[in-house]
């Protein structure tokens, strides 16, 4: 079975902060390998612009710099790495001055999509919104995509997208979390609302609880400045897990449009019960495995930042009530592993006896790094007398099915780029989703401050802190393993 590439209509795309880490990182890298499968019409351009002095030729060599170490296999292609840098400009701007955009205004194309990519401070999305539009580049079809963070709290997030919504409409307006780029994280819906063998189950008459986890092996070196304002919090659980969250527990939508799934994303997260204070686990890592502990690393002794939280989560509809969700995600654990575990309950009455144990199924959606789903079934242990029962695992990675050339799943930044210039706005947040998810946010945070918490620390290459285990423990469950 051979995928098919879906042809894109013409572009324009420019990359502000273009000479940036991101832009070089993942979205040239995955703007190339787009490039690569043949999905672009022969007039694309792409446009970076900074506030680096360069020229067209400059930037190119810095392009071609990033494509060998963050696309090295197609980078080998001399051939497709000379197509794909005749497509690039550059234009050195300023943000918030006159420098640059008279220019940048005279390369872009008529009548076809123009994509502003907006990687940059968000303090600078304001003035780079009221420039696109001052300077005449805003038309019906222009699109502006904004990374992360939202906001630092619910009446910054309201500011802002009250800010861009002074110069586009909200259907204009991309909020990306590569998460949702993730093909797994899309294989989710389609397992879900695809398949009537999962629906049906997916309840809490069926379901005992949901655990998510996103762990990751990487401290915070380069971002010291912004991680200790922000924390695992507001960096992870409010957008990342929020989203896994909605994604798991939605409503099915009418129909697979980008406000009807958006729709029933929201109602989840105004579902949500407050998360009491003993539901909550904050950790902060310390020396351990030859590596320095968070303070170390930041700069700041005292840092009460939290670079680990587990919590305890309630969603007050009909589908879910009295089944928790269990979310934890922190920095320096002992292994990369981004994971969803739809926990079943135990079968009503075993016919098998005492000797067969408790068995109960697990389905387990793999984000990263080994993409795939896997179902966890009870079947009789070969060789043994009587009828002793073994969980094994039911692989749907697909891979078999699939062949060979679909191994390789694109890119979220690829998936997700393309879909901006599609204008299909579905896995992208909507502004009253990420108010919503502060709205939840905000009082856990404020909470931590009025009453002085300090975080548990936990040892670097650990599973985190001890009091994430007992949170699963007096519920009488435990975490699955964080696993590579």
């Amino acid at each position: 079975m051979v995928s098919r590439v879906i042809p894109v209509d013409p572009f324009d795309l420019v990359i502000f902060g273009g000479t940036g880490d991101l832009a070089r990182r993942k979205i040239l890298p995955a703007l190339f390998r787009r490039f690569c499968a043949g999905q672009w019409p022969s007039d694309v351009q792409i446009v970076g612009a900074a506030r680096r002095t360069l020229d067209d030729t400059g930037f190119r060599s810095l392009v071609s710099d990033a494509l060998k170490e963050h696309a090295p296999k197609h980078a080998r292609d001399r051939v497709a790495v000379e197509g794909f840098l005749s497509r690039l400009r550059y234009v050195p701007v300023e943000a918030e001055g006159p420098q640059g955009w008279e220019e940048l205004a005279g390369l872009l194309g008529q009548n076809r999509v123009r994509a502003f990519y907006f990687s940059v401070a968000p303090r600078l999305f304001g003035p780079l919104a009221e420039r696109i539009e001052a300077f005449g580049m805003a038309t019906e079809k222009t699109r502006i995509v904004v990374e992360k963070p939202f906001g630092h709290d619910l009446d910054s997030a309201r500011s802002l997208n009250a800010t861009l919504a002074a110069h586009f409409d909200e259907n204009q307006i991309y909020r990306i979390d590569h998460y949702l780029g993730k093909e797994t994280v899309q294989n989710l819906m389609a397992v879900r609302f695809g398949n009537m063998l999962f629906e049906p189950l997916w309840n809490s008459q069926y379901v005992d609880h949901i655990q998510i986890t996103v762990a990751e092996t990487v401290g915070v070196d380069g971002r010291e400045s912004y991680y200790d304002r922000a924390g695992a919090m507001r960096d992870m659980m409010q957008n990342h897990l929020m989203q896994l969250l909605c994604l798991i527990a939605m409503e099915p939508p009418a129909k697979f449009d980008p406000d009807a799934v958006r729709d029933e994303k929201l109602k989840v997260i105004r579902a949500l019960d407050p998360v009491l204070p003993h539901h909550i686990v904050r950790g902060q890592f310390v020396a351990a495995e030859g590596l320095p502990g968070y303070r170390e690393v930041v700069g700041n002794p005292r840092s009460t930042t939290e670079s680990y939280v587990a919590l305890r989560a309630h969603i007050s509809n009909w589908r879910w009530a009295g089944t928790p969700f269990y979310l934890r995600t922190g920095k320096r654990l002992v292994a990369r592993s981004s994971v969803i575990n739809v926990m079943f309950k135990d079968a009503p009455h075993s016919i098998f006896g005492e000797d067969a144990g408790r068995h109960a199924n697990v389905l387990s959606i793999r984000l990263q790094p080994n993409e795939g789903i896997t179902l966890k079934v009870t079947i009789k242990e070969p060789g043994q007398g009587g009828m002793r029962l073994v969980d094994v695992p039911l692989d749907m990675s697909f891979a078999e099915a699939l062949g060979p050339e679909n191994q390789v799943s694109p890119d979220a930044y690829e998936r997700l780029i393309m879909d901006v210039v599609r204008g299909n706005q579905t896995l992208f947040m909507r502004g009253d989703e990420v108010e919503a998810a502060w709205a939840w946010t905000d009082p856990i945070i404020a909470g931590w401050q009025s009453r002085g918490d300090v975080p548990k620390p936990y040892d670097c290459g650990s599973t985190g802190p001890g009091d994430a285990e007992l949170l699963m423990k007096r519920d009488g469950r435990r975490w699955q393993g964080i696993k590579p």
